[in-house]
């Protein structure tokens, strides 16, 4: 069972670098988190900027706390003891970061990101902005096109989120997207990236791993 997981795995992920590589992305396939991670931390010297997008993704695999063990600068507006004015110039800064890391909503084999946000942070700084942009997902986020990505974000991302942040929405309770107008709705900025932001240098790793939402 295992070994024909790997093999599906690895078909999945070819598909998708070659695809992103065709659009313009610099793009890599890792059979595990901690090489993913290790080739990240690569990139990374003291001094640094380092923006974090809010991920599960990169949060689970403490990316932060070992880019701060390297001497980098960590620009998080999760963390917990900032107000909400300081939330929101962290995010102003990431958005002029040297690395900009995050993960995506959707991976598609055509090699499209897809993407939804409620405050807009993650997806502007993908677009433009930080000198590096570093996208980490697992292959649970392949999907095979854009309207298949984005059925995923109201399936799964989306209400397993708000669940995860506490949000009183529907989907937090129910599991299923319904289209809401909750003044907590985190669905609100679309977005799909299908070629690279003409002038970012962006990099995609996708991990041989379910990681995230």
């Amino acid at each position: 069972m295992l070994s024909v997981q790997k093999w599906h795995n690895e078909q999945l992920a070819e598909i998708t670098v070659g695809a992103l590589k065709k659009n313009g992305f610099d793009a890599e396939y890792f059979t595990n988190s901690k090489d993913a991670v290790d080739s990240v931390l690569s990139l990374i010297t003291s001094g640094m900027t380092i923006g974090f997008g809010g991920s599960a993704t990169v949060k689970g695999l403490n990316v932060a706390e070992k880019a701060a063990e390297l001497g980098a600068v960590i620009l998080d507006h999760n963390v917990p003891e900032l107000s909400a004015e300081e939330k929101l110039e962290v995010r102003r800064k990431q958005l002029t970061s040297d690395i900009f890391l995050c993960s995506s909503n959707a991976l598609t084999l055509d090699g499209y990101l897809v993407n939804v946000d409620g405050t807009g942070n993650r997806v502007a700084a993908m677009s433009f902005g930080p000198k590096k942009v570093i996208v980490l997902a697992g292959v649970n986020k392949i999907c095979k096109d854009t309207e298949a990505g984005f059925a995923r974000i109201e399936l799964s991302a989306a209400p397993k989120n708000t669940n995860r942040l506490n949000l009183k929405t529907p989907c937090a309770t129910t599991g299923v997207c319904a289209d809401c107008n909750s003044e907590k709705r985190i669905c609100r900025i679309y977005s799909v990236l299908k070629k690279k932001p003409s002038a970012a240098d962006f990099k995609v790793i996708i991990v041989g791993e379910t990681l995230g939402y």
